[in-house]
């Protein structure tokens, strides 16, 4: 199931939820040449990157900056590093300390363990040349390849990925740390899982407060070769969560390296060949925005402001979304301010996977909000523009109208939720269903309570069901969540069943509105069905 682009983190979450712009080439910086890295400084105006473009000084990489005289203007034309820096070895992936004053890279140059080793130039102040670059030394390097340090906002940790034995996969990602800036660094620690895998990880970068990385691997679960990935923790003493793909807007069946990210974490820089694998790499950017539509109803409005205030004070993940776009662990009044911003502008959501909101006056085709999964009335359903929970919905007769939803592709791999306002209704009839495949919302056979047959394909799988009957005459948004682990079904903004389940059955088959998945007499819905949303994040109406 495709999305626009998604940050939406599960368990191990830190902050509130997140997503990604669609990523924009970075202007006057690329070329038809490779460039890698991205490493932004604090203020904004200086990019640091390497690249294989002439006018070099011999390796294969030199080391190049661009400015610009504000954040809201273009870089300008970029400029060599110069000799003292670069070398006619190989220098990687430049990443500018937080405060200016030291440049970290990679690179192959005479003097080092072996392999691709860290080193530093410093400069007295940002106004200063970059002074002779100096090897780590073997408390941090090693005789493999250890590549793209970079430094934490307040200068204590150094990140990097290693090849280096005592790993977890091929290609690890490692912290070093030191007790002031003045210490020398202390000996690498893995990360371990699950922010390493089996597979290749690296280039990592931390958030300003600590409590988001970035970085990439090539492991199981993403969109072809390498791809980003995000994980987050509540504090900086907890362990670091399961790790979320940011989504098919941000990676591609090519290559994506990270980069960087703006010191108020509003910005991405990454790198990617697309749209052919192994081609030159370019530098892109993606702009990163809170998710503020906390309950998945399409609005911003009473009901997040309300969750806010019963949340105030605390430290709740689904509305800390103030300071932008990470928080800052506390539901206050900066969040409530980022809350009143998006209130006045058209609601942006690429986790809205798919959205028929079942407004229009006639027609057989169905317009999806979402602009995805095409959608046509089968049989004689009835437009009611006026009769909906929310605006228009649509009537069906119980015996052979529904609404057919073309649909080929896979469910995400990470959280799922729907739902729908439904009226009317019997037992053993369906509200969403895939075809051949499961009855995704029902009401029971027996009781008319609510209940799902979407489950793992595995021996532990089985349906759930409530005990809340949906079929009694009355509106109800009702619901299916799946956080990755859990199942839970929502009445009426109410959880009404829970249980364990670790992963859901996929088939490449449409989806039904009003019908069960064998098209069978008695499972043709009765009544009124509106606004049905599927999210590829974890929705708490």
């Amino acid at each position: 199931m495709a999305a626009l682009a998604l940050m939406a983190l599960a368990a191990g979450q830190a902050r509130g939820d997140f997503f990604g712009s669609a990523p924009t080439k970075v202007a006057n910086v690329n070329g038809g040449i490779t460039n890698l890295g991205g490493s932004v400084s604090a203020d904004g105006l200086s990019l640091y990157f390497a690249s294989e473009r002439e006018g070099g000084y011999g390796g294969t990489f030199d080391m190049y900056v661009a400015s610009r005289p504000s954040t809201q203007e273009d870089w300008g034309k970029p400029l060599n590093l110069g000799p003292i820096v670069n070398s006619s070895s190989w220098d990687h992936v430049p990443s500018i300390s937080p405060d200016g004053l030291s440049l970290y890279f990679s690179s192959d140059r005479p003097g080092g363990s072996g392999g691709l080793d860290l080193w530093v130039s410093t400069r007295p102040t940002t106004d200063s040349p970059w002074g002779k670059p100096v090897n780590l030394g073997p408390a941090v390097n090693s005789s493999a390849w250890d590549l793209s340090p970079r430094v934490s906002a307040d200068g204590l940790s150094l990140l990097f990925h290693s090849q280096r034995g005592g790993g977890i996969g091929g290609e690890d990602i490692w912290m070093s740390t030191r007790a002031t800036k003045n210490d020398p660094w202390g000996p690498p620690m893995n990360l371990g899982t699950p922010v390493n895998s089996g597979a290749n990880d690296g280039e990592a970068v931390l958030s300003a407060d600590g409590l988001t990385l970035f970085f990439n691997s090539d492991r199981a679960g993403g969109s072809g070769n390498y791809d980003l990935w995000v994980t987050t923790r509540r504090t900086v003493s907890d362990p670091w969560g399961p790790p979320i793909n940011l989504g098919p807007s941000v990676n591609t069946p090519t290559v994506e390296w990270c980069g960087s990210l703006s010191a108020d974490g509003s910005t991405l820089y990454f790198c990617s060949d697309r749209p052919t694998v192994w081609g030159p790499c370019s530098i892109y950017q993606t702009s990163i925005s809170p998710v503020v539509d906390f309950d998945g109803d399409g609005q911003i409005g009473e009901d997040e402001v309300r969750t806010m205030m019963d949340n105030w004070g605390n430290d709740e993940p689904l509305c800390d979304i103030g300071p932008t776009p990470f928080g800052d662990g506390t539901v206050d009044m900066q969040d409530l301010t980022v809350l009143m911003k998006y209130a006045s502008q058209k609601l942006v959501d690429p986790t809205l996977l798919a959205c028929w909101e079942f407004d229009q006056k006639d027609g057989i085709a169905v317009c999806n909000s979402a602009e995805t999964y095409p959608a046509s009335l089968v049989g004689n359903p009835v437009w009611r523009p006026d009769g909906g929970a929310v605006g228009g919905a649509i009537e069906l007769d119980g015996v052979d109208d529904y609404v057919v939803i073309g649909f080929q592709d896979n469910l995400p791999k990470g959280p799922l939720s729907i739902f729908a306002w439904v009226k009317g209704g019997k037992p053993g009839q369906v509200i969403f269903s895939q075809q051949a495949t499961a009855n995704w919302l029902a009401a029971d056979a027996g009781t008319g309570a609510l209940m799902t047959e979407l489950r793992s394909p595995s021996r532990s799988g089985r349906t759930l069901c409530s005990q809340a009957v949906i079929t009694d005459g009355n509106w109800h948004r009702i619901g299916f969540v799946w956080d990755g682990a859990h199942r839970t079904l929502y009445v009426d903004g109410v959880p009404v069943a829970e249980d364990v389940q670790e992963n859901l059955k996929s088939a490449y088959a449409d989806l039904a509105v009003g019908v069960g998945k064998d098209l069978a007499p008695g499972t043709f819905w009765s009544g009124l069905i509106d606004d049905v949303r599927i999210y590829n994040r974890v929705i708490k109406p």
